[in-house]
Formats: structure tokens, C-alpha cells, sequence
């Protein structure tokens, strides 16, 4: 398996170069035509917001512009997003900050930083669970709460792994070659019990309906999870 390279070269692409305006809508479904939208994320003015996978970064353009937070960091490893990003919505600093780097280790270096982490089909699909969960309930302030949308099912249609497993998935590289990247695809109680592991608590998950039901429709389930607050000081003075 090749694995070299930024695997994430093509995507995008087409749509950066026809549409470089900010999104006004925001959604979870797999065909970004249903569900939810950012209400999902709770109350967000002020807040510290981080994208986990951003991609080209249009999710985080659409919050830095329409709801106010504090600022929001779009964080993904791929040079080729980064470029992209950047180019489209770099003018969105300092409330969007594009960051390039691979998203456990910067969730390492941002312990106790943000109110909101979410990932739309990014980071959480694409990173070992078991280092990314801990990492994201570490960089989260007691209390901070992790929302993301990730496959309920393969995009062949079968069924999500009952354990915590990878599949290898089609990929290209910048060359264009044929190649595979891992992918997590998990059903709900894997989910579950891997955020529990993690330290998050107030776990819940919906399967929110798409509007269309066309070819490369998929179900989504739609994952939201709470770091614990801090238990009150009972030491006496």
C-alpha cells in the first residue's frame, strides 16, 4: 500500500476554483442536504471553536462570518487544503485561523483551549479514535462539548465495523495514481464506547435525514459528546 503524499490533493479542487464565497448554510448529512445546522454546535458568540479536518475550510468560514465565536481554527495536515484554505478565507483573520498540521498533535499543544470542537467527515473519520478522542476531551475547557458527523454505514452499503477498525478506502495520489487511506466506520455503540474511554460524558447520537435519496446518498450519524466539568473544590480554607 502506497501511502505517500498528500492524499488529499483533488479535493476541493474543482469547487475552489468556481466558488470562493462563504457559505450560507452549514450542514452535517453526507449530501450537505439535511439535518441540522450549526445549532447543533450550541452557543458559539465568544466562544473558541476548532474544526478537526477542515479541508478547504468552508464549515469554519461559515461560523467566523455568521455567528461570532471568539475565533474558530480550521486545522488539517494536508498542504494542499492548507493552500486552498488559505487562498479562500485567509482574508477571515484573525476571527478564522487556517493551521496546518496534523490535527492530534495540535490538540496535544492546545490543552484546556476550546469551547467546541467538530469535525464534518474529517479528522474523526480519518485518525485512530483512540489517540484523537483523548486528545480532543484534553483540548477542551471542562465543560467544552465535541460534535462531529461520520458514516453510519460504508458508501458500498455495508454495514459499520463492530470494533474499533479501520478500512482501507480508494484514494489518489497527487499524481493521480491509484492508492488506499484508512478510514474508521463504526457503529454507534463502538462510537460510544470509545468516547466513554476518553473521559467525555452526556453522549448522544442521531441519524439525522438526508432530503435527497439519490445514488451516493449515505446515512449519517451525528455524534455529540461533553468533557465533564470540573467536580467543585471541597477543600476547606
Amino acid at each position: 500500500m502506497t501511502t505517500t503524499g498528500d492524499l488529499w490533493h483533488h479535493y476541493g479542487r474543482v469547487r475552489a476554483a468556481a466558488d470562493r464565497t462563504v457559505p450560507e448554510t452549514f450542514r452535517w448529512t453526507w449530501n450537505q442536504d439535511g439535518g441540522p445546522g450549526p445549532e447543533a454546535l450550541g452557543h458559539l458568540t465568544g466562544r473558541c471553536v476548532g474544526d478537526l479536518g477542515a479541508g478547504t475550510a468552508r464549515h469554519a468560514a461559515h461560523l467566523a462570518v455568521h455567528h461570532r465565536p471568539a475565533r474558530v481554527a480550521a486545522v488539517d495536515a494536508s498542504p494542499a487544503q492548507y493552500a486552498m484554505a488559505t487562498d479562500l478565507y485567509g482574508h477571515l483573520a484573525p476571527r478564522l485561523r487556517i493551521v496546518r498540521s496534523d490535527v492530534v498533535a495540535h490538540l496535544h499543544a492546545m490543552t484546556d483551549t476550546y469551547d467546541v470542537l467538530y469535525s464534518v467527515f474529517g479528522a474523526v473519520d480519518f485518525t485512530e479514535p483512540r489517540e484523537l478522542l483523548p486528545a480532543a476531551a484534553a483540548a477542551l475547557r471542562p465543560g467544552g462539548r465535541l460534535v462531529f458527523s461520520t458514516l453510519a454505514h460504508y458508501l458500498s452499503g455495508e454495514h459499520a465495523q463492530a470494533d474499533v477498525v479501520p478500512a482501507d478506502i480508494p484514494a489518489r495520489t497527487p499524481e493521480g495514481g491509484a492508492t488506499t487511506m484508512r478510514r474508521w466506520v463504526l457503529k454507534e455503540h463502538v462510537w460510544t464506547k470509545a468516547l466513554e474511554e476518553a473521559g467525555f460524558t452526556e453522549i448522544t447520537i442521531d441519524t439525522p435525514a438526508a432530503a435527497g435519496h439519490g445514488p451516493h446518498t449515505a446515512e449519517t450519524l451525528l455524534v455529540s459528546a461533553v468533557r465533564p466539568p470540573q467536580p467543585p473544590n471541597l477543600s476547606r480554607r
